[in-house]
């Protein structure tokens, strides 16, 4: 195979690959860096479709990687936009419990941002009221570190800073083949072939199927779930000033819909969780036979469904009627309405499952000589790219 030559590719340009780049040829600006990816532009799946929200780190278990990247990986992050001049707000957020039971869980909540070094504070419903006079709740906690930005603009600007230190950034350049040997890894693409000393691969929604590709067994899967949003019309939009959220159910997987006001002022509610029909499913008619029937066949996702059934129901119809997804909102805010709200974005999770069916509930990292496989990023992912980064190109650099 003939191309060119690099110290490391870099497989996947969302906000976590050229973070990763930065960080390299910060460290060193010698080295020869080229992220590969596959779409005409950076940051076209998960890095362009979330919330935009940076996230304190309050719900992650101390001591995770989530936890200390998140912490380190909040501060850096919106530094960067400090720098680079990128909106962002420090508007807080409410953690609100509708139900008494679960203060149990709110009260837990706040023993574990005070152990995460937040300032978390106990509210009242009048105390509420002065942060958000439409939301109803018998108690809240209000978390001050959170934040809002534009996560796509970060993951251009972080391109540029990578051309302007010497790295390449290949857009359109699919990845069709790796083949591994010798300390070298040879890589057939869609655009010049690379070869390349170091891989790492931050391929998000593909990740596990580009470490496969290398030789590596991965000890979970990726299972795709299409997060659907609704946007409030403007006439509904002062009915929120800044981010809202219920109190998560343990035992389910996900967060639950929230309000959020994004940096541009429209407000978001959202998401919901559904298997996607295709790893790049954003909408219920983009179906992928071969996928969806990978997918259907993995004992992951036969024992996650088995242990959600009941979950993973209300979801699917939450996307499918309007009404149920209103009647959750309406918990929070019960002035809306059904012509409140109009469909907007919708996002693709990877999320990383065990054969047992259990979630990944950490940032999972497989390392193999001259490899870093990235295999779970889902949120805080976003958040604390650029902490991500710097530890990759720690662990590329022992």
């Amino acid at each position: 195979m003939t191309g060119s030559v690099h110290d490391i590719a870099i497989v996947g340009g969302g906000i976590v690959g050229l973070a990763t780049a930065r960080s390299v040829l910060r460290a060193d600006p010698r080295r020869r860096v080229a992220v590969l990816e596959k779409e005409a532009d950076v940051a076209r799946h998960q890095s362009g479709h979330n919330s935009g929200v940076v996230h304190s780190g309050i719900y992650y278990r101390p001591g995770s990687l989530k936890a200390r990247l998140c912490s380190t990986g909040r501060r850096s992050i919106l530094a960067f936009a400090r720098e680079h001049d990128i909106a962002f707000e420090v508007t807080g957020k409410l953690i609100v419990a509708t139900r008494p039971d679960e203060l149990d869980e709110l009260a837990s909540l706040e023993a574990r941002g005070r152990d995460h070094g937040l300032a978390v504070r106990r509210l009242s419903p009048a105390e509420v009221a002065a942060h958000e006079p439409h939301v109803a709740c018998i108690a809240a906690l209000h978390v001050a570190e959170t934040a809002i930005v534009d996560f796509g603009e970060i993951a251009r600007k972080l391109r540029d800073e990578v051309l302007e230190l010497g790295g390449e950034v290949r857009t359109s350049t699919s990845v069709v083949r790796i083949e591994a040997a010798g300390g070298t890894h040879r890589l057939d693409t869609t655009g010049e072939d690379v070869e390349s000393h170091v891989l790492v691969n931050c391929a998000g929604l593909q990740a596990d199927l580009v470490a496969r590709a290398t030789g590596v067994d991965p000890p979970a899967r990726i299972l795709p779930f299409r997060g659907e949003y609704m946007a409030l019309r403007p006439t509904a939009a002062p009915l929120v000033r800044g981010l809202v959220y219920p109190v998560p159910d343990p035992a389910l997987p996900f967060l639950g819909v929230h309000l959020t006001r994004g940096i541009d002022g429209s407000v978001h509610a959202g998401p919901n969780a559904v298997l996607a029909l295709a790893r790049e499913g954003y909408r219920w008619r983009d179906v992928a036979p071969a996928e969806l029937w990978d997918a259907l066949g993995s004992p992951a996702l036969r024992h996650l469904a088995a242990r959600n059934v009941a979950a993973g129901a209300n979801e699917v119809l939450r996307s499918l009627f309007r009404r149920r997804f209103v009647a959750d909102l309406q918990r929070l805010v019960p002035e809306l309405r059904r012509s409140d709200l109009t469909r907007s974005t919708a996002g693709v999770r990877a999320q990383a499952v065990l054969p047992d069916g259990s979630l990944v509930d950490d940032f999972l990292i497989v390392e193999r000589p001259s490899e870093l496989h990235v295999i779970n990023a889902p949120s805080p992912a976003a958040t604390s790219s650029l902490a991500i980064g710097e530890e990759l190109a720690r662990r590329i650099g022992r």
